[in-house]
């Protein structure tokens, strides 16, 4: 075991952590962890655990478990700038709390209940999961960066901690090789990488018999190798913006330290990371705003690590990729942010070439495309959030965190989206059970795609676009036929048609479609077109008008106006207040759902709706 066990300096590199940097970048978090020192840590009790089991709630306890790490990292980032008695005690506290916690594993994916019918962990057959593996990476790091203190005030505290990570997560890892995640009988995702990445920390750190040290790394190494071989050579990602950071973010970090270890990436495995990294800063709208699909925020509920992307972007040679990182240092957090998890706290307040970047502004690219995962979005003005962005989603109904979204498209105004993806709803126990698609916010009904014939979309990978089709041109186009992603009884054909036009600064969507036979005399159902709106939205003959502006948007921001024939449809709103938590820090209070219904049922036909901003053209200000 050497001070060299992990990438960043330790205690005893005083030059470092007293330095006029790091005080002032820890300033808050000093303050913090001196006032609720000595106070009672946040418990995590069996109670708060066994409620996924009974009531489907995971948020309670895996709320407690947030704020008991972020209290302890808050504790060691104190001791590590003065490492004083009373704040050494501290990590302690934290540190013999956690080795004391009956699971590291949180209860929405441990199997204690389907193995054994308990409520309660087994501590026997611990559950190498996304928690555990975040148990095991943050002692690690307190380990490494704390290590000749912990020995000077606490002898046998890192005995502890070896004893326990050995237990519950490094056996577990090298002796039972057929976890999922691993991509045994299921499809590798984004928590193969996360967790091999917190395994490898932990054994970097706490393993001291360098043989086995070695084989956790080459298991390791060969895990992130097929997750890079996973992604598609375009660097698009199905589970969108959001999980890139759990996922492709989790790998690049995980791919540092294979390299600290001596372990470099392939020039394949180099290729795939090179297309990534572009993938952030291709789904940028403006602000904090972004494309969202599956389980994914439109906007972030966290501060992520830019410096990650900076430093791999500098690596790869991806100066856009680089500028939008960079962009993020003037905000809050931009250099340092302590609730980004101990290690991504400290990798990032030590990468010296982060803080020494200028800051810049986001490339926002004009024009990208995903084939892999029929992703694409254009701008009216590249370079500037002013004017209109869309984003148009083909692929199938079965892609990892899938909604039911075939054909969907995003509109935004001047960097904030008006036409938009709910996205990721509060998990709980349906969340990924049988019952997923009865959620509101996943249902092809609250997304932006018609219902045909009174039937919605379905879920599953062979509903699926047909066809998708993009053209570069300055007037933009999109193209797909949705048919295919919906069990409607005679549907031959659904193409869609999105238009982006920056002369006339115009979203046009264009469905043309054809059945088989006439709709029958007892239809089930209409067809109907469905738009989500934030904001507040009025409505008129062949019109509705949308405004959102959210705190960080200046009041002077302009409004959407949609027009369609008033003729061919009745017009509705259905307004969804918004009373899951995660949706209303991202919409507010509520969402609206613009909703079109067909007067008649053709067997053919088209139907059009034109976006733009009001005062443009024809579309006075409402």
């Amino acid at each position: 075991m050497t001070a060299e066990s992990l990438p960043a300096p330790d205690v005893t590199d005083r030059s470092f952590w007293a330095s006029g940097h790091v005080t002032g970048a820890l300033a808050p978090v000093l303050a913090e962890a001196d006032t609720e020192r000595g106070t009672l840590w946040p418990q995590t009790l069996a109670s708060q655990y066994a409620r996924f089991f009974r009531d489907g709630d995971r948020t309670v306890y895996e709320a407690h478990v947030a704020a008991r790490h972020a209290r302890l990292t808050r504790a060691t980032l104190a001791a590590l700038h003065d490492p004083r008695a009373d704040r050494i005690d501290e990590v302690v506290d934290g540190v013999l709390l956690l080795c004391e916690q009956s699971t590291w594993c949180w209860a929405a994916h441990d199997d204690t209940f389907d193995r054994f019918g308990r409520v309660t962990p087994t501590v026997t057959e611990p559950y190498l999961d996304l928690g555990a593996g975040e148990v095991a990476a943050q002692l690690a790091w307190i380990d490494h960066l704390l290590g000749p203190a912990l020995d000077d005030r606490a002898p046998g505290v890192r005995w502890r901690i070896r004893l326990e990570t050995q237990a519950r997560v490094l056996r577990p890892f090298t002796e039972r090789r057929d976890w999922w995640w691993l991509g045994v009988g299921h499809p590798i995702m984004n928590w193969s990488p996360w967790i091999q990445g917190n395994v490898l920390a932990a054994s970097l750190a706490l393993e001291e018999d360098p043989d086995r040290r070695r084989a956790v790394s080459a298991l390791v190494a060969e895990g992130i190798a097929a997750y890079w071989a996973s992604l598609p050579a375009d660097g698009g990602v199905d589970e969108g913006y959001h999980y890139w950071w759990h996922g492709a973010a989790r790998a690049l970090e995980a791919q540092d330290l294979l390299g600290f270890a001596g372990i470099e990436p392939s020039p394949e495995a180099l290729d795939r990371i090179r297309a990534t990294v572009a993938f952030p800063h291709s789904m940028h709208l403006g602000g904090d705003w972004y494309v969202n699909v599956a389980d994914g925020a439109a906007r972030p509920l966290a501060t992520w690590p830019w410096n990650v992307v900076h430093a791999w972007a500098r690596r790869v040679g991806d100066d856009a990729a680089a500028r939008h990182a960079v962009s993020y240092r003037g905000l809050p957090g931009g250099l340092f942010d302590e609730f980004a998890s101990l290690p991504r706290a400290v990798r990032m307040l030590s990468d010296t070439a982060w803080a020494n970047a200028p800051a810049t502004t986001s490339p926002l690219v004009g024009r990208v495309v995903f084939p892999s995962t029929g992703v694409a979005v254009a701008r009216t003005a590249p370079g500037s959030t002013r004017g209109l962005a869309v984003s148009v989603k083909g692929g199938h109904n079965g892609e990892n965190h899938n909604h039911v979204d075939v054909g969907s498209v995003i509109v935004a105004l001047d960097g904030v989206p008006l036409v938009v993806d709910a996205g990721k709803p509060t998990y709980r126990a349906g969340t990924f059970g049988p019952d997923r698609y009865e959620l509101w916010a996943v249902r092809g009904d609250w997304h932006n795609v018609p219902r045909i014939r009174g039937v919605e979309q379905a879920p599953g990978a062979q509903f699926a676009a047909r066809s998708f089709e993009v053209s570069p041109a300055r007037t933009w186009r999109a193209r797909l036929d949705l048919g295919g992603a919906y069990p409607a009884e005679g549907l031959e054909r659904w193409w869609r048609e999105v238009v982006l036009d920056p002369d006339a600064e115009a979203v046009i969507v264009e469905d043309s479609w054809s059945f088989a036979t006439a709709a029958p005399a007892s239809a089930d159902g209409s067809t109907a077109w469905h738009w989500l709106l934030a904001g507040d939205v009025t409505l008129a003959p062949g019109r509705a008008v949308v405004r959102f502006t959210p705190d960080d948007t200046p009041p002077s921001a302009r409004a959407l106006a949609l027009t369609w024939d008033a003729e061919a449809v009745d017009a509705a709103l259905d307004v969804r207040e918004l009373d899951d938590p995660e949706l209303a820090a991202v919409w507010g209070e509520h969402l609206t759902r613009l909703r079109l219904t067909a007067r008649t049922e053709a067997q053919s036909g088209t139907f059009r709706v034109t976006m733009g901003p009001t005062g443009s053209g024809p579309q006075e200000d409402a």
